[in-house]
C-alpha cells in the first residue's frame, strides 16, 4: 500500500473510532465499508492516544498529583472518543449480564438505558485504568508514563480488529454488519503493525519485560473476551468491538503497571 493511502485510511479510521475532525475531502467516494480500513486502526490508536497522552505529560509535569492527572488525561481520552468505547462496554455489560438468553442479551445491548451492570463497568474501567496509569507514572518518568497512553491505545484498537474478523456479525441488520467484514490480511497487517508500534513506545520508555507483559495481557484478554462472546452471542456487535477495546486496554494498562 502506499504511503499516501495508507494515510488516508489512518485519517478514516481516526474518524471511525472517535469524534477528531478529519477533512471530508478524504472522505469523497468513500463507501463507509471497513474490510479495508481496520489495517489503520492501530496507527488511528497513536493518533487518539496523542492528545490524552499530552494531558498526562503537562500534568506530571506539573507535579499533579498521578491519579489526578490520570483521570484527567482518561476524561480527555473520553471527550476525543465520544466515549464510543466506554458506551459499548456499558451495553455489552448489561447485555451479557442481564440477559438469559442470546435474543434477550442482544434486545438489552439495543436499548440506551445504562443498567446496573454496565454502570458498574463503566466505574471498574475508569477506577482500574486510573490506577494503573497513576502506578506506571510513579514508577517511571513523565515522559515515559505518558508514552504509555498511545501505545495501549494503538495494542487495543488492534484487538478490535480480531474481535471483529474472527466472529460474525450477530444481527444481520446490524451497524457492525453492515459495514462489511475485515479480511484476513487486514486484520493480520492491524496485529503486526500494533505489536510493532507497542514496541516503537514502550521498550524505549520501560525495557523488554514491561512490553512483553503488556503484549500478552492484550492477547489473552482478546482472545478470552472473543471466546466468551462467541459463547454468549455466536457473534459480534459494534457493542462488543467497544466492549473490546476497553478489555484490552485495562489488560495492557495493568500489566503494564505491574511489570515496572
Amino acid at each position: 500500500m502506499k504511503i499516501k493511502d495508507h494515510a488516508v485510511d489512518t485519517a478514516r479510521a481516526v474518524a471511525f473510532l472517535s469524534r477528531i475532525p478529519m477533512p471530508q475531502s478524504l472522505f469523497k467516494g468513500y463507501d463507509g465499508r471497513v474490510g479495508r480500513l481496520v489495517r489503520a486502526f492501530p496507527f488511528a490508536g497513536i493518533v487518539i492516544g496523542l492528545f490524552p497522552g499530552l494531558a498526562f505529560l503537562l500534568l506530571l509535569g506539573l507535579h499533579a498529583d498521578p491519579l489526578m492527572a490520570a483521570l484527567i488525561a482518561l476524561s480527555v481520552q473520553v471527550l476525543a472518543t465520544g466515549a464510543l468505547h466506554e458506551d459499548g462496554l456499558a451495553d455489552t455489560a448489561d447485555g451479557v449480564g442481564g440477559g438469559r438468553s442470546r435474543e434477550q442479551s442482544l434486545l438489552i445491548m439495543k436499548d440506551s438505558r445504562i443498567g446496573t451492570y454496565g454502570a458498574i463497568a463503566l466505574i471498574l474501567s475508569f477506577a482500574i485504568r486510573a490506577a494503573a496509569l497513576s502506578a506506571i507514572a510513579r514508577h517511571s518518568s513523565a515522559l515515559a508514563a505518558a508514552l504509555a497512553v498511545p501505545a495501549v491505545a494503538a495494542l487495543s484498537r488492534g484487538a478490535i480488529a480480531w474481535h471483529w474478523q474472527r466472529l460474525a456479525p450477530a444481527k444481520a441488520d446490524g451497524i457492525a454488519a453492515s459495514v462489511s467484514q475485515p479480511d484476513e490480511a487486514a486484520m493480520q497487517f492491524a496485529l503486526v503493525a500494533a505489536c510493532f508500534l507497542a514496541a516503537l513506545l514502550i521498550w524505549p520508555a520501560f525495557g523488554l519485560q514491561p512490553l512483553v507483559a503488556s503484549l500478552l495481557a492484550t492477547g489473552i484478554a482478546g482472545l478470552a473476551f472473543t471466546v466468551f462472546i462467541r459463547r454468549k452471542l455466536a457473534g459480534h456487535t459494534g457493542d462488543t468491538l467497544g466492549a473490546t477495546q476497553q478489555i484490552c486496554e485495562i489488560a495492557a494498562l495493568c500489566a503494564l503497571a505491574t511489570a515496572l
